[in-house]
């Protein structure tokens, strides 16, 4: 099964990335990911379930630890199309 997350940290600064935004970045970008999507207001990241679920695990270890006070996100599965 393939999954696609979503997910943005919290408080934003304008200004430059808070910590927690880079610990965030980071796990996403060491995973085993097929796609990383990484913007000011939202990161997206896809690959296979047992590689997606262990990235978001990090993620919210990390995160949390670096000063987010909230973390939101999505995760959808992705349709594998049958010919």
């Amino acid at each position: 099964m393939r999954l696609r997350v979503e997910f943005t940290t919290e408080p934003f600064d304008l200004e430059e990335a808070p910590a927690h935004a880079l610990a965030a970045r980071e796990v996403m970008q060491r995973a085993r990911l097929d796609a990383v999507d990484v913007g000011p207001f939202g990161n997206t990241a896809e690959g296979g379930s047992d590689e997606v679920l262990s990235a978001v695990a990090a993620l919210l270890r990390d995160a949390l630890d670096a000063g987010a006070t909230r973390v939101s996100l999505q995760v959808n599965v992705i349709r594998e199309e049958t010919p």
